[in-house]
């Protein structure tokens, strides 16, 4: 079902204030990373670090800090240097993409006392079975729970797992509250499966080893800088909550309620800024407004 320039939806996301006892400060007398990053997310404690805890964690994530590629459509550049990605993604209120994202995350995991580790892997999502190789432009997460290996990831934009997936249950379809997955062994690695209308769809061929810092330095460089990368020409946004998953691209939106229930409408250029505003928790910045623009015109509905 598609409509044209309908009311956007307005969206709340709450975010309780930590207690005293989980703001302790850091060197510059603010509260700490970690409980800064939980106040960002809506949490108003520590969670433990168990699958469930775990889950908890990530559906907070999804839900409070977008997906998002702006930096690397209007040239600014992406650092992905731990302070960096701080700042931009818990102090500034901006999303970002998989290199932030699960960065963030990663860093995280690991102050809660998570046995957590990096992945890297190539996007497959939306291509042939026979098309070439892509690069290494994807960051995921691993965590080891009692021994058992989950995939953990908050940075794949509409499509990205709402909760932890098992690794050791090779092919077995694990539902959540959004789509089905599945992980199958590829190459000494994992291809990680969403089922969407119907189908298995690739989403990305994961390496099993994990991935050393030059390796994200170098995905990153290509997804925010070369010009065969996609994030370089379209407006890409999303969010994942309970109720839905919302995707923006370029003038696009998408809505796909966990209910099954899917509405598509075309936005004018001040319509994208109020469903950044609106749907995804992001304040334009003046240096959007040119690409925001384009994007406006990328489809039309005739």
């Amino acid at each position: 079902m598609i409509r044209f320039e309908e009311p956007l939806p307005m969206l709340h996301h709450s975010q309780p204030p930590l207690s005293a006892d989980d703001r302790p400060e850091d060197g510059a007398g603010r509260p700490s990373f970690l409980s800064r990053y939980l106040a960002r997310i809506g949490l108003a404690s520590r969670p433990a670090p168990t699958l469930e805890g775990l889950a908890l964690l990530q559906a907070a994530h999804q839900a409070a800090i977008p997906f998002e590629s702006f930096d690397a459509l209007t040239g600014a550049g992406v650092d992905i240097a731990p302070e960096a990605i701080e700042a931009k993604l818990v102090d500034r209120g901006r999303g970002g993409y998989c290199f932030e994202q699960n960065a963030l995350f990663l860093r995280v995991l690991s102050e809660l006392g998570f046995d957590a580790e990096g992945l890297i892997g190539r996007v497959r999502w939306m291509l042939p079975d026979d098309a070439p190789a892509t690069p290494r432009t994807h960051m995921t997460i691993r965590v080891r729970l009692g021994g058992r290996p989950w995939l953990v990831d908050v940075g794949f934009g509409a499509t990205v797992p709402p909760q932890p997936l098992a690794m050791d249950q090779p092919g077995a379809a694990q539902p959540t509250r959004h789509e089905t997955y599945r992980l199958t062994p590829r190459g000494g690695g994992h291809r990680v499966e969403a089922a969407v209308a119907g189908e298995w769809r690739v989403l990305y061929d994961l390496e099993d080893a994990p991935a050393p810092a030059i390796d994200y330095e170098v995905g990153n460089w290509y997804t925010s800088q070369h010009p065969a990368s996609h994030f370089r020409h379209q407006l890409i946004a999303a969010r994942t909550t309970d109720e839905a998953r919302y995707g923006l691209r370029d003038n696009r939106l998408t809505i796909r309620r966990a209910d099954g229930g899917i509405d598509q409408r075309y936005l004018s250029a001040d319509a994208i800024e109020a469903a950044l505003r609106e749907i995804f928790l992001l304040t334009p910045e003046p240096g959007w407004r040119r690409v925001i623009e384009r994007a406006a015109t990328a489809e039309v509905v005739a």
